[in-house]
C-alpha cells in the first residue's frame, strides 16, 4: 500500500502558542497536497526543553491533533511531553492515524549528553521506552529522534545500537525521523551535516529503508543541522529541500517499493 507523506522544516521555539501556529499551518500545506502523514521536527509542539509547561502542551496537542483529524491526516509529531501513565517526561515522537487514532509514540533513545563521568544534558531529563512500531495507513513504519539515526559520538555516551537496522528487522518500511541539532555556522557544523546526510543515506540503504526527515530552521540565517527531505532505500534523495528557512515538502512511497 503507497503512503503520502509531508514534512515541515520549520522553526521551533519555546513558545507553545507560536509553535502550535506554525504546526497549523504545516497541516494546512499536508492537507493541501493530499498528504496521509505529516512529520515535524523534534520538540516542535512543546520546545525543545523539558522546562515546558505541561498544561499548555496538553491543551495545544488537542487543538493540533483535532485540525488533522479534521482533514483526514496522521501526524508524526515532535514535542516532549509528561506521559499520564507514569509522569514521567519523553521526548517523543507521537503517532496518529488518518482518522485521529492515537498509535503511540517513539521516545528518544540515544539521549544527548557529555562524554564525562557522570554525563550531563538532556540523558538525565528524558525517560526511554522500548522500541516500537506502528502501522500507520496499513504501511509498517518507526520513528527516530535526532541522534537517534546517526549517534554522533561527539553527542552522547551511549553506544550505536544501529536502531535503524533494528526497525528495519521488526518490519518497518518507512521510518519518520524528527531532528532538532545545534549549528553555529563553524566548520564543526559543517563537519556534521556531511556526517548526518551519509549516515541518513547509509543507513536508508543498510536497512532497505525509506526515511522521511525533518530538522528545525531556526536560527534562519544559518543552515539546519541536517538535511530535510526523503530518502530512497537506495540510498537515494527522492525530495531534499533547500538548507535555511521554512520549507514544506511532500513525497508518494509507492506500493511495493522496499
Amino acid at each position: 500500500m503507497q503512503i503520502r507523506v509531508a514534512g515541515a522544516q520549520v522553526s521551533v521555539s519555546e513558545d507553545i502558542p507560536e509553535n502550535t501556529a506554525t504546526i497549523l499551518r504545516a497541516i494546512e500545506f499536508a492537507a493541501s497536497e493530499g498528504a496521509d502523514v505529516l512529520l515535524t521536527p523534534e520538540g516542535s509542539l512543546s520546545g525543545y526543553t523539558h522546562r515546558f509547561d505541561p498544561d499548555r502542551a496538553v491543551g495545544a496537542l488537542k487543538v493540533v491533533t483535532t485540525k488533522a483529524r479534521e482533514v483526514g491526516l496522521g501526524l508524526a509529531l515532535g514535542t516532549c511531553f509528561i506521559e499520564p501513565a507514569d509522569g514521567r517526561c519523553y521526548d517523543q515522537l507521537r503517532f496518529y492515524d488518518t482518522d485521529g487514532t492515537y498509535l503511540g509514540f517513539h521516545s528518544k533513545t540515544l539521549t544527548c549528553g557529555t562524554l564525562t563521568d557522570p554525563p550531563e544534558g538532556e540523558i538525565n531529563h528524558y525517560a526511554v521506552s522500548p522500541l516500537r512500531t506502528f502501522v500507520l495507513k496499513g504501511v509498517t513504519v518507526g520513528g527516530l529522534i535526532c541522534n537517534d539515526l546517526w549517534a554522533n559520538p561527539f553527542c552522547t555516551p551511549q553506544p550505536d545500537t544501529h536502531l535503524t537496522h533494528q526497525l528495519s528487522m521488526m518490519g518497518a518500511r518507512v521510518v519518520f525521523h524528527a531532528v532538532n541539532g545545534g549549528r553555529d555556522g563553524s566548520a564543526l557544523s559543517r563537519l556534521a551535516w556531511q556526517y548526518h546526510e551519509a549516515n541518513l543515506r547509509m543507513r536508508a540503504r543498510a536497512g532497505r529503508l525509506w526515511i522521511v526527515t525533518v530538522d528545525n530552521c531556526h536560527p534562519a540565517n544559518l543552515p539546519c543541522s541536517s538535511p530535510s527531505g526523503v530518502i530512497s532505500p537506495e540510498g537515494e534523495w527522492v525530495v531534499q529541500t533547500p538548507t535555511a528557512g521554512e520549507q514544506f515538502f511532500y513525497c508518494t512511497i509507492p506500493s511495493g517499493s522496499e
